[in-house]
């Protein structure tokens, strides 16, 4: 029986496949978009990204929506997908593990090493995201306006938490996971370099105290693939 085309995908009436053997990829450059176009240049899979313009609400598009009906960025559809079979997916951190699994690199192929590693990518998806994700909202976005600095106070306070949680994680480690450079690092460090960086809010949780965390954050941002990955898809 023939496998589905991509053409198959409603998804590619808005963005059409100019590459349809390779993946594609439906992303914007933010903190969980950049996830996925890292791990992309990384391991050198042949990819082509579409841009999701929020500004135009691409995301809440019925194509786009037929492949995420929770609207959010990234996604991708893998033309070559299990089984041979083109597949659809959506959340950062499943595409980060499927892409992990497919190539057999950026995650251990040991039992234990494979689910310590996942931990750390469940900790940022579960904590680190959401709650630095809260501060920028209430730090540099409508939030900031708020009388009562209650709800960003306490933003703060956890993000300085799970600061302290990475910098004693990262004592005497190259990266999360000791030398190895895994799906960990490209989890967490896009929303570090998000919190100091487009947020702004570096002084705010007195990052300047996380040493191990700048050190690493440093290291990640100089390999030359989350290089090319933070700025893809290319913003129009």
């Amino acid at each position: 029986m023939a496998q589905p085309a991509l053409s198959a995908f409603p998804i590619t009436r808005k963005w059409p496949a100019r590459h349809p053997d390779r993946i594609q990829l439906y992303s914007l450059p933010t903190p969980n978009g950049v996830k996925a176009s890292i791990a992309l240049e990384e391991l050198g899979l042949p990819y082509e990204p579409h841009l999701v313009n929020f500004e135009t609400s691409d995301q809440l598009s019925p194509e786009f929506l037929s492949l995420n009906p929770n609207n959010k960025i990234p996604a991708i559809l893998d033309p070559n997908g299990p089984d041979g079979r083109p597949l659809a997916l959506f959340e950062s951190g499943a595409i980060l593990v499927y892409l992990a699994s497919k190539t057999g690199q950026l995650l251990q192929q040991d039992t234990a090493g494979r689910y310590e590693t996942l931990q750390w990518v469940m900790w940022q998806m579960g904590g680190l995201g959401p709650m630095f994700g809260q501060l920028g909202f209430f730090h540099k976005f409508a939030g900031k306006d708020y009388e009562d600095k209650r709800p960003r106070d306490r933003y703060v306070a956890e993000s300085q938490r799970l600061l302290k949680v990475l910098d004693q994680r990262l004592q005497g480690r190259r990266w999360v996971m000791g030398d190895s450079y895994t799906i960990a690092d490209i989890a967490i460090f896009p929303w570090v370099r998000n919190l100091v960086g487009f947020y702004g809010a570096g002084d705010l949780v007195e990052f300047g105290q996380f040493t191990e965390v700048q050190r690493v954050l440093d290291a990640f941002v100089a390999r030359p693939a989350v290089a090319r990955g933070l700025a893809i898809p290319a913003r129009g």
